[in-house]
């Protein structure tokens, strides 16, 4: 099964692309697949969030000085 890809250009900060190109080599996978790898996790991460958000949208909110004192209050500060 063949997949459409799009081509982009990506500047990288010269020692991340070292590491990059290093990193590829070491797994014999290509840059392209470790960048699309790291995206998808990434947007993942992003979508877990956003989701928990969500569910957590009628909550009531409290203050910064109301959060240290519950944290104070359960030994966790």
């Amino acid at each position: 099964m063949t997949t459409q890809t799009k081509r982009a250009t990506v500047y990288f900060d010269p020692n991340l692309h070292k590491a990059l190109r290093l990193k590829a080599v070491e797994t014999s996978r290509s840059v392209s697949d470790l960048v699309n790898e790291a995206v998808r996790k990434a947007l993942s991460e992003d979508a877990e969030d956003l989701l928990a958000f969500e569910e957590r949208a009628d909550e009531k909110l409290i203050s910064y000085e109301e959060m240290v004192k519950r944290l104070k209050k359960d030994g966790r500060i």
